[in-house]
């Protein structure tokens, strides 16, 4: 069996992988596509920019894919400090990264639409516009569903990391408060989407810094 050095090292490159994919499907290219409520310029974006919406959608598998690696690798170094905590950290990614699948089926099939005449032709221009949106609008959402479990996985994986003398404590407490800041953004986004937008840089702050400390902590120091 691998140590847990070794473990640390494969999940810390796992996690930055996360990291990178993640942000670039999620940072970069979805904004950059999807205009809220503005079906034609959408649909413009969309037609202007096949080709990074194309590795937006691989990265959004790429990055449910190394997830799932990066929990399971995880869960190997954890479970002794606690298999329950350890199995529900796995479960609640392995609905993160089906969600984040399922997500990136949409974008495609948007690209599909924008990009394929024959959508135009059946639905005319302003209405195959329309489903482009439409469907950019499932996908946004859906993200924005799967951030509950974005959060909900570092509960447990905080709690573990704060018990296992292998971490900083206080790394494993500033996870479990990056879980609430993750849940706050998404309820605030759903109920109040006014102030979402204008809080949501403030709520990013905790998961940033929890996360890539995290990942920093499993590539450079491993574990104690």
């Amino acid at each position: 069996p691998a140590s847990p050095k070794r473990l640390a090292a494969i999940a810390g490159v796992f996690y930055l992988v996360v990291g990178i994919t993640g942000g670039f499907s999620e940072g970069f290219v979805d904004p950059s596509l999807y205009v809220a409520g503005d079906a034609a310029v959408t649909s413009a974006n969309v037609v202007a920019n096949e080709g990074l919406m194309r590795f937006g959608v691989v990265a959004h598998l790429t990055d449910a894919v190394f997830f799932l690696l990066t929990a399971v690798t995880l869960y190997l170094l954890l479970k002794h400090v606690g298999k329950n905590a350890a199995r529900l950290m796995v479960v609640a990614v392995i609905v993160a990264a089906g969600i984040i699948s399922i997500s990136a089926v949409f974008t495609f099939v948007a690209m599909q639409v924008a990009t394929d005449s024959s959508y135009a032709g059946a639905f005319g221009p302003l209405g195959s516009s329309a489903l482009v949106l439409l469907l950019l609008e499932i996908q946004h959402f859906a993200v924005l569903a799967a951030q509950v479990f974005f959060g909900l996985w570092l509960a447990p994986l905080g709690y573990l990391a704060y018990r296992s003398r292998l971490f900083p404590k206080t790394l494993g407490v500033m996870l479990v408060l990056a879980t609430v800041s993750y849940l706050v953004d998404v309820v605030v986004a759903f109920l109040l989407p006014g102030l979402a937008e204008q809080i949501h840089g403030y709520l990013s702050i905790v998961p940033a810094i929890a996360e890539i400390w995290m990942v920093l902590y499993l590539l450079i120091v491993g574990v104690r």
